[in-house]
């Protein structure tokens, strides 16, 4: 084998899985995963997709070798093949967030349209729970949460809220996150939680950053 013939190949072999990631729905699935496994059905409804499109997502990146399965009784689930799985995607926003002049615009917007929801780091986040002087809420499903949270959140499901707004005391800050940035949940719970005169803002990141950094978690 020449050295053409070797680059070809082995550049051939990386495109797999460049363009297993090139894909909105795909990525998607990916921050998904990043919060625990899943079966097909989890991530159909959590995608907005139908069982069938999911599932045909999902294989294109299990071919790629960016996801794994486990059965469990009669299902499958879907699992990140590896932690660099997670930090080539996050890689990948992060880049995109920073040169795409349109994504830092669409998160503006949105934001904004959410009447300008104030945000707090991880560090400063750490820094309040370890004073005392914030309620962490996760807002991400229940099944999610049971694999691995923040320490010391509270779990409460976003379409749960309201069910629960009595439970929240209105004399401390709520700190609400879900499953990272680009995730809506916290600020749909947010803006319930400041409707109903709470002090409610969001962690700028989500559990999987939280987690990759090393800050201290529980499942």
């Amino acid at each position: 084998m020449n050295t053409r013939d070797f680059k070809h190949r082995i550049y051939s072999e990386l495109a797999i899985i460049s363009k297993a990631l090139s894909n909105p729905h795909r990525m998607e699935i990916i921050e998904l995963l990043a919060q625990g496994p899943g079966s097909v059905e989890h991530i159909a409804e959590n995608t907005e997709t139908s069982i069938a499109n999911a599932s045909q997502h999902l294989q294109t990146l299990k071919a790629a070798r960016l996801v794994k399965t486990e059965k469990k009784g009669k299902y499958s689930y879907y699992s990140l093949a590896d932690i660099k799985v997670y930090n080539v995607w996050n890689a990948m926003r992060d880049l995109g967030m920073s040169q795409n002049a349109e994504v830092e615009k669409l998160i503006h917007n949105f934001r904004k349209s959410r009447h300008n929801l104030e945000s707090v780091t991880m560090d400063q986040l750490l820094e309040r729970v370890q004073g005392g002087k914030a309620l962490v809420l996760d807002v991400r499903p229940q099944s999610e949460y049971n694999e691995g949270h923040i320490s010391t959140a509270l779990s409460i499901p976003h379409d749960e809220l309201l069910q629960h707004l009595s439970s929240l005391p209105k004399n401390k800050e709520i700190v609400a996150y879900c499953r990272g940035p680009l995730c809506a949940l916290a600020d749909d719970a947010i803006k319930v939680l400041n409707e109903h005169g709470y002090r409610a803002i969001r962690l700028e990141v989500g559990y999987p950053e939280w987690s990759a950094k090393g800050f201290p978690v529980e499942n």
